[in-house]
């Protein structure tokens, strides 16, 4: 565990001795959402693929590297791509650069990421923030000998995504969705058994990320708030079957209101 440390301390020097400013607010954009890098100004661009330690991004609609600038006048990073457990990489190589955020000084994290609907009352198109998580993996990155450096043994989860936070964008939005997403590890769509089972719980959303980069932040101590675009509804009340194409061109079409939001919300921030 501590080699873990020194990797994430190594990687995070490496990026401080290149920056002018360290953010204090990150963002992780998922599937198709990557075009708020765009909105930024005073950019600098680091590949996923130089920087020590770090995974690299598999997945289309996910670019792959880390850029830092500013957004509205303030200094921000953005990881445009993530990584998932079903690209065949552990848990605590998925939240690796989480910890190397906590590291450079960033204080907030705001994820995104593109998913399926299991509440009927959504469409495809929909925001929803992210209130609550159900874990459907069954392990998580803090399973192992805990570094009391990056966290403490057993966080709260009473509170995964910022209370403060989303109230911050209910008052920017008020028609904005809450509900629960539900992390399986894909990479295949869920069955309809899975799905049902899944609402049974209480899930509203179904997806592949967010979760784990969501344990390992608390874990950290940063503020989380998460975004979730609705790119289709899930197995079973979605007519047609899956494509990932067709998610990707959703999660374009919807990014243009979700980065309306967030670029209201870095205002308030």
């Amino acid at each position: 565990m501590e080699n873990y440390r020194l990797k994430i301390e190594e990687c995070a020097e490496t990026i401080k001795g290149k920056i002018k400013e360290a953010p204090k607010v990150a963002f992780v954009l998922g599937t198709g959402l990557g075009k708020l890098v765009d909105e930024m100004s005073d950019k600098l661009v680091f590949p996923y693929a130089d920087l020590p330690y770090f995974p690299k991004s598999t997945v289309v609609g996910h670019a792959g590297q880390l850029v830092f600038g500013k957004l509205k006048g303030k200094d921000v990073v953005m990881l445009q791509g993530r990584f998932h457990f079903y690209e065949g990489y552990s848990m605590k190589e998925v939240v690796f650069p989480i910890y190397v955020l906590k590291a450079l000084g960033v204080e907030t994290l705001i994820l995104t990421n593109a998913c399926g609907g299991v509440n009927k009352d959504y469409e495809p198109g929909d925001i929803v923030l992210i209130n609550d998580f159900i874990n459907m993996v069954w392990i998580n990155p803090l399973i192992g000998i805990n570094d009391e450096k990056l966290g403490p043994r057993f966080p709260d989860m009473s509170e995964p995504y910022s209370f403060d936070l989303i109230k911050k964008v209910k008052a920017l939005d008020p028609s904005l969705h809450e509900g629960i997403y539900a992390h399986f590890s894909g990479p295949y769509y869920e069955t309809k058994a899975e799905i049902r089972a899944a609402k049974v719980m209480g899930a509203d959303l179904v997806g592949m990320s967010t979760v784990p980069e969501t344990i390992a932040a608390n874990h950290a101590g940063l503020k989380v708030l998460a975004f979730a675009v609705v790119t289709n509804m899930a197995t079973g009340i979605q007519k047609v079957k899956h494509d990932h194409h067709r998610v990707v061109e959703m999660a374009n079409q919807a990014a243009i209101k979700l980065e309306t939001i967030l670029l209201q919300l870095i205002e308030v921030l």
